[in-house]
């Protein structure tokens, strides 16, 4: 039986395991979408890839993978993805794609769209058909230490990554003294350049409307 997470329950995947009257269970699962007897599988399509990159949504949800001895991350195609229209540099998911692997120990599955998907699924499934090992669903979200909750609001501003992130948080030791910065000072962050200084500026103290 393949459990499903609840949000996924109008793909078209769900659709198709139902098209082939493969056994599935859907509820709700903290972490990954699909469970096949001890493997958690996260799946995203290529444009849910790249925004969860943007919006920083993807590291947190391979941190909780990262619990579970067997995961991987399904990646598949989509034809509503167009790159050339998405503001960010093709390197940045190329590196996020070597992070997956390398930091996050995660292996990555490419499939060509929701049918093949299924097909990695299916196969997956027969391997647990006959009785091997059930998966427990007590399963919780990793918690963020508070060095990571810090590096993660900065994280969140246009322009600043992890490395400088935690330079910012080394140098100015606290989020305060960072809010605290003029415009000027942020432009003096030579990896931020003026555009995005003035920008994280203006969101720090713009009047919320």
């Amino acid at each position: 039986m393949i459990i499903v997470d609840k949000r996924e329950k109008n793909s078209l995947v769900i659709s198709e395991l139902i098209k082939r009257k493969i056994s599935l269970e859907i509820k709700q699962i903290l972490v990954g979408d699909y469970i096949i007897g001890d493997v958690v599988i996260e799946r995203k399509t290529k444009s849910d890839f790249i925004s969860s990159i943007i919006n920083k949504r993807l590291i947190e949800q391979l941190n909780n993978l990262k619990q579970f001895e067997k995961r991987f991350l399904i990646i598949e195609d989509d034809s509503h993805c167009n790159e050339r229209k998405i503001n960010i540099h093709p390197n940045a998911i190329k590196g996020m794609l070597l992070s997956v692997a390398i930091d996050f120990s995660t292996p990555l599955i490419f499939t060509t769209g929701f049918e093949e998907t299924v097909d990695f699924l299916e196969i997956l499934n027969k391997r647990y058909e006959n009785g091997k090992k059930i998966f427990s669903l007590k399963m919780k979200k990793k918690a963020r230490s508070m060095k990571e909750q810090q590096q993660f609001i900065l994280e969140s501003f246009p322009g600043i990554g992890p490395s400088l992130a935690k330079q910012l948080l080394k140098e100015n030791k606290t989020i305060r003294n960072i809010f605290n910065f003029e415009e000027e000072d942020f432009k003096k962050i030579k990896k931020l350049g003026e555009k995005k200084a003035k920008h994280v500026h203006d969101i720090i103290n713009k009047e919320y409307r």
